[in-house]
């Protein structure tokens, strides 16, 4: 059986069949069994998965990219159905979080962690297993772990803020860390969010695989929230890599997913609910 991963949950629906949501969730299916990467923000995980026949009882994983609620917020849908199963996350996963939105004179905040205590999840079945490196998690499936900051143009969102020890700073993502397949046809790197900024990760998963072909980079990128400087860097970084496919998600946002477009024609595709990426 070839790999095949599945776009659950997605801001977007590209065909009359699911339903969107601001969220992001892959279905994972592989000769060695299933996985589910994110879970969305809760409302149409397990809709979806029933529209596009992805058996959630089958997933022998489940990894959290990071500790936001529209990545996080269906596990205990999911765990409902599952029951007992490990679930792959940093240990800054259950940071307090929260979102400041500045209009005019006007200040609004709320909370975007993850919605749900720890204590409550296992008592569904999550078997929480923390990792802060890199680490093998299945045969031929990595997690990135934490990611080394080091592109000049890649900056953490000035909107985001985390509390840790009681004291409020700017959020940096520690737990920001992605999916990586190695397959024949190249690797596979399924972001979540990519906080830790896109060219950052690509640049951490050469360094630890010891590989530079791609068969696919695909999910959440961050991008929408970029300067336009920024954006051509990124761009233009994506360009010096071998990758075959780009397919952008969720936090990408349609000025970002037009550009890559231009850029990389029919090499690139929007991930949306439904969206298939054979390999």
């Amino acid at each position: 059986m070839e790999t095949r991963i599945t776009i659950l949950c997605e801001n977007l629906v590209g065909k009359r069949i699911g339903s969107g949501e601001h969220g992001f969730s892959a279905f994972i299916e592989t000769d060695k069994g299933n996985y589910l990467f994110d879970t969305g923000n809760g409302h149409s995980i397990v809709a979806n998965s029933l529209i596009l026949n992805k058996d959630l009882r089958s997933i022998q994983k489940i990894f959290l990219s990071h500790g936001h609620y529209d990545h996080t917020g269906g596990l205990p849908e999911v765990l409902k159905l599952k029951g007992k199963v490990d679930v792959h996350a940093h240990p800054h996963v259950f940071l307090e979080r929260i979102a400041v939105h500045k209009e005019n004179e006007t200040e609004t905040k709320r909370f975007v962690g993850i919605p749900f205590k720890k204590v409550y999840l296992e008592s569904l079945g999550a078997n929480f297993i923390f990792n802060n490196g890199f680490e093998e998690v299945g045969k031929g499936v990595f997690l990135t772990g934490e990611v080394p900051r080091k592109t000049s143009f890649e900056k953490p969102d000035p909107r985001l803020f985390s509390e840790i020890d009681g004291k409020t700073a700017q959020d940096i993502f520690l737990d920001d860390q992605s999916l990586i397949l190695d397959t024949e046809k190249g690797l596979v790197l399924i972001l979540g969010c990519a906080h830790s900024g896109m060219i950052n990760i690509i640049h951490h998963v050469i360094a630890r695989t010891g590989k530079d072909k791609f068969y696919a980079i695909l999910g959440g990128t961050h991008l929408d929230f970029l300067t336009s400087e920024q954006l051509e860097n990124s761009t233009q970084s994506l360009k010096k890599m071998e990758i075959e496919r780009i397919g952008v998600s969720h936090c990408t946002g349609m000025r970002a997913a037009f550009s890559l477009h231009q850029e990389f024609g029919d090499r690139f595709f929007y991930g949306c609910v439904g969206s298939v990426l054979e390999v």
